[in-house]
């Protein structure tokens, strides 16, 4: 029986899309969604403060501030305004798969003499401009998903966790200040690391779901706390924090690059087709269709929800949102699917950003620590990748496209010289193995002729990058 023919599975739902379950119950759902992703919120400012070298007050807003509008972002997706937001239990926070361009866009701010507040007011102008894009594509999603089967945006999430392990074992092994000072690999920066990865990894073995959940905070949580016995925590500093974050829009400035905006532009597209298999995934688990008009409009809006939220998060100096696919694990786990939880969870994300005692904590998380999370968590974002490629049968011409991919995506990375000759917005571009694994997967895929016999009906897989 052909996967179109087989009837829809009705999940047994506690309480329903549009029920209102009582305030205990609400708030205690929430909190369980909120276990499951203020790590995967925090981490990637927190990264990007380190990379470009933020002070903590700086390193604290930032971290803050992604708190806040993944809360503001969240309740437009539960509350659906028109035809913005998908009106579904649809949990926002800050996506992984711009960090490396980000960061790469960043650094070459300040190595031109810029300050990191020029390179984040750089980076919230070309993620702003971005956005826009996102939202007008939002009206085009049959295109889209014709051009991004599973294979491409398989192949794309892929090299996107492989560019980000660099980062994590760099923090894995202390970071690029122990490069400098000569402590990079040490034992205590390794043994850290290692209690974080192992502590994760058997954690998320459990048989019990709330423990799976937290799995990646409470590694994190051990390791911090092993480190402040080791007096590698220096807590004096967070009383240099101010008691409340205040949200200053454009507190930055506002900046442009053409070449980031290439990057942006193409990662704003993959994370579209990552949304609808993510959203397909909440609205199969609400009990709601997953085909027909309601089906799109619901699609439509949490697209553009999405791009409406990344403007929002340019505006408040922090970096692109966009669905959290793991929140469907919780909906899954604890029955509750009802919309007007996310209004709980939007109000606990606002509420702890706007303390920035809470990113000031976080912000001192030592970097074997850190390391130790987000090797496995960017390693699970190719894996999520890989994933994606196999949800549909691999034939030789998918196999074909693969080996083009990831040879020339891997090959820019593995000799940067390669493009030295280039003009400089052709290298800034192309050097990514992003872009140039993903250019060349669009284009082998719309080229290359189909296997006689092949599927020609794209369906994308409810999994994506946070998976």
């Amino acid at each position: 029986m052909s996967r179109t023919s087989q009837p829809e599975q009705k999940f047994d739902l506690i309480y329903g899309l549009e029920d209102r379950p009582p305030v205990g119950a609400s708030i205690y759902a929430a909190l369980q969604h909120f276990l499951a992703m203020f790590i995967g919120i925090m981490t990637p400012p927190i990264i990007i403060s380190n990379a470009l070298g933020m002070s903590l007050e700086m390193s604290a807003y930032m971290i803050s501030m992604a708190l806040f509008v993944s809360g503001i972002a969240t309740f437009i997706q539960a509350r659906k305004f028109g035809p913005l937001g998908s009106g579904l239990l649809s949990i926002q926070g800050t996506s992984f798969a711009f960090l490396s361009t980000i960061i790469s866009m960043g650094m070459g701010v300040i190595s031109k003499g810029g300050t990191p507040e020029d390179a984040v007011g750089t980076i919230c102008g070309v993620a702003l401009a971005g956005s826009v894009f996102q939202m007008t594509c939002s009206r085009f999603l049959p295109l889209l998903r014709r051009m991004f089967p599973p294979l491409v945006s398989g192949i794309v999430v892929t090299m996107i966790g492989l560019s980000l392990i660099k980062v994590g074992i760099v923090d894995f092994g202390g970071g690029f200040g122990a490069m400098k000072n000569g402590t990079f690999g040490s034992p205590q920066n390794l043994g850290l690391g290692m209690l974080v990865l192992l502590t994760i990894i058997v954690l998320n073995r459990s048989k019990r779901p709330f423990i799976r959940i937290g799995s990646v905070a409470i590694g994190l949580l051990l390791g911090y706390v092993v480190a402040a016995f080791m007096g590698l925590v220096d807590f004096g500093k967070i009383g240099q924090l101010s008691i409340v974050s205040v949200p200053v829009p454009f507190k930055y400035g506002l900046g442009f690059d053409w070449s980031g905006f290439v990057l942006m532009g193409f990662l704003y597209i993959i994370t579209i087709v990552e949304s609808i298999g993510d959203l397909t995934a909440t609205a199969m688990l609400s009990n709601q269709p997953v085909k027909g008009d309601k089906y799109i409009k619901t699609i439509s809006g949490g697209v553009l929800g999405d791009g409406f939220n990344s403007a929002l998060a340019a505006v408040f100096n922090t970096f692109p949102n966009t669905t959290f696919s793991q929140n469907n694990g919780v909906i899954q786990l604890t029955g509750v699917a009802s919309r007007y939880v996310g209004f709980y969870i939007a109000g606990i994300l606002v509420l702890v950003g706007i303390f920035p005692i809470v990113g000031g904590v976080f912000s001192l998380i030592p970097k074997p620590v850190l390391g130790g999370a987000t090797l496995i968590l960017f390693g699970s974002v190719a894996a999520a990748g890989i994933k994606i490629i196999a949800s549909q049968v691999i034939t030789r011409r998918a196999m074909l496209i693969m080996a083009m991919s990831f040879g020339a995506g891997l090959g820019v990375v593995f000799a940067p010289d390669l493009l030295g000759q280039m003009p400089p917005f052709v290298k800034t571009v192309f050097s990514s193995a992003i872009t140039t694994g993903g250019f060349t997967a669009i284009f082998a895929n719309l080229i290359l002729p189909r296997d006689p016999g092949e599927d020609e009906a794209h369906e994308m897989e409810p999994a994506g990058e946070n998976a």
